[in-house]
C-alpha cells in the first residue's frame, strides 16, 4: 500500500521529514489526501476497484456463514473466504495502487488479472481464480522491478519480497496445495507490502544509518519461514511468528507514526490505526509462534485474524484516505468519525481473539459479526466523506 518513493535527495541536503504517516504525496501518486478540485475521477479505474468489491462482498458473506450456520452462502463464499480477501480485495487494492505509482499502462495488468481472479473464485470458477489471481501476483514481481530499475531501494526490494511471496504461493496452490499451508505465504505477502512501505517513511523521518538494517533481515527471516512451510508447515509458520514479532517491535520503535500521533487531524488518525495495528501484528506473531498454527481451530482462528483483522485491516483504515484520492482522483475528506468504526474494529478482533482464547465459541462469533459491522461502517463513512464537497478542518495533514 505503498507509492513510488520519490527520488533521493541531493548528496549533502536531507529533506524535511513529512508529518503524514500516509503512503503518499501529492507529487508521488498524481493526487494527495485532498485530490485537486478540477481533477477528473479516474472512471477507467472503476472496473478494478468493482472486482475488489466482489472479493469483499463474497469473503465477508463467506466469512459470516462460517460465524452463523443459519446464514447459507455459496460453498465458494466459505470455502475461499480467505484468498478472497487476502489476494481477490486486498491484493487488487495493492496492486491498483502499485500500477498507478509506475505510470505505466502495462502495469495496470497486475490489478485486471487479480480482479479477474477474484469475480472468477466468487463465482465458483476455482481454477480460473487460482490461475488469474496467480498471474495477477506475477504480474506485481514485474511492476515491482520496474520500480527499482529506477531506483534502487531498501524498502522497495522488501516490498518485492511480498510480491514473490504472493507468487509463490500462488503456484503452490496451482500445484494443488490446500489453502491453510499456503497462509504463511499469504502473510508474508501483506507484512512485507506494509513494512517495505513504512520503511520508505522512516528514511524520510531521518532513520539513523543502519536501523533499516533490523527490518530487512526481519523480512528475510519471514520469507525463511515461508519456504519452510513447504516442507514443514509447523516449523514454518513458527519462524514467521518470530519474524512478524521483530517487524512489530522495529515498526512500533522507527516509524514517523510515534511523532504523528501527537498531531491533529488526519495525521493523528493515520497513526493511531498504524500504532494499534503494530500491536496486533505483535499479538499476531506470538500466537503464531506459540501453535504453530497446528493447536486447534480456535488458536488458528486467532492467530489469522490478529493478523489479517487487527493488522491488515487497521493498515487499510490508516491509509485509504490518502491512496483512494490517489487512485480515484476524487476528494476523501478527513472526519473524525471515521474513529468510530476503527474503535468498533479493535473492540472486534479483542473479542474475536478472546472468544477463540477462552475456547468460547458466542464470543468469538460476537467478535466476527462486530468485526464486518466495522468495515462496513467504515465503507459507508468513506463515501459518505467522499461525497462532501469540502473537507473539515485539519484534512489535509501539515508539511
Amino acid at each position: 500500500m505503498a507509492t513510488e518513493p520519490t527520488a533521493a535527495p541531493p548528496r549533502g541536503r536531507r529533506r524535511p521529514p513529512r508529518d503524514d504517516p500516509g503512503p503518499a504525496s501529492p507529487s508521488e501518486s498524481g493526487a494527495g489526501p485532498g485530490a485537486a478540485p478540477g481533477a477528473r475521477p479516474a472512471v477507467a479505474r472503476l472496473p478494478l476497484l468493482a472486482g475488489a468489491a466482489v472479493a469483499l462482498v463474497a469473503g465477508l458473506y463467506g466469512g459470516l456463514a462460517l460465524l452463523v450456520e443459519a446464514a447459507p452462502a455459496p460453498a465458494a463464499f466459505t470455502e475461499r473466504h480467505g484468498p478472497l480477501m487476502a489476494l481477490g480485495f486486498l491484493g487488487t487494492l495493492i496492486c491498483l495502487e502499485r500500477a498507478v505509482a509506475l505510470r505505466s499502462r502495462w502495469g495496470y495488468a497486475a490489478p485486471a488479472l487479480s480482479a479477474l481472479g477474484a469475480v472468477a473464485l466468487a463465482a465458483g470458477a476455482e481454477p480460473v481464480g487460482r490461475l488469474a489471481l496467480t498471474a495477477g501476483g506475477g504480474w506485481l514481481v514485474g511492476v515491482y522491478v520496474a520500480l527499482l530499475g529506477r531506483r534502487m531501494s531498501r524498502e522497495t526490494v522488501v516490498q518485492l519480497g511480498g510480491a514473490l511471496a504472493w507468487y509463490a504461493g500462488g503456484l503452490l496452490w496451482l500445484g494443488g496445495r490446500p489453502v491453510p499451508e499456503l497462509v504463511v505465504w499469504f502473510a508474508a505477502f501483506h507484512v512485507l507490502t506494509i513494512a517495505g512501505e513504512r520503511l520508505e517513511l522512516a528514511h524520510v523521518a531521518f532513520l539513523r544509518r543502519g536501523a533499516a538494517s533490523g527490518l530487512v533481515a526481519a523480512a528475510g527471516v519471514l520469507g525463511a519461514g515461508a519456504v519452510c512451510s513447504i516442507w514443514a508447515p509447523e516449523a514454518g509458520a513458527r519462524i514467521a511468528g518470530a519474524a512478524m514479532v521483530a517487524v512489530a517491535a522495529w515498526l512500533a520503535w522507527h516509524d514517523v507514526a510515534r511523532r504523528t500521533v501527537r498531531g491533529r487531524g488526519l495525521s493523528r488518525y493515520a497513526a493511531v490505526c498504524l500504532l494499534a495495528g503494530y500491536g496486533w501484528l505483535a499479538t499476531a506473531g506470538i500466537l503464531w509462534t506459540a501453535s504453530g498454527l497446528t493447536a486447534g481451530p480456535y488458536l488458528y482462528d486467532a492467530a489469522l485474524h490478529a493478523l489479517f483483522l487487527g493488522f491488515v485491516m487497521s493498515m487499510v483504515f490508516g491509509h485509504a484516505p490518502v491512496i483512494l484520492p490517489a487512485v480515484l482522483r476524487i476528494r476523501l475528506p478527513y472526519r473524525p468519525v471515521l474513529y468510530a468504526p476503527l474503535a468498533v474494529l479493535h473492540t472486534a478482533v479483542a473479542v474475536r481473539v478472546a472468544g477463540d482464547l477462552a475456547g468460547a465459541g458466542a464470543v468469538r462469533t460476537a467478535g466476527g459479526l462486530l468485526a464486518e459491522a466495522a468495515l462496513l461502517a467504515f465503507a459507508g463513512c468513506a463515501i459518505a466523506t467522499a461525497r462532501s464537497r469540502t473537507g473539515a478542518a485539519g484534512g489535509i495533514p501539515p508539511r
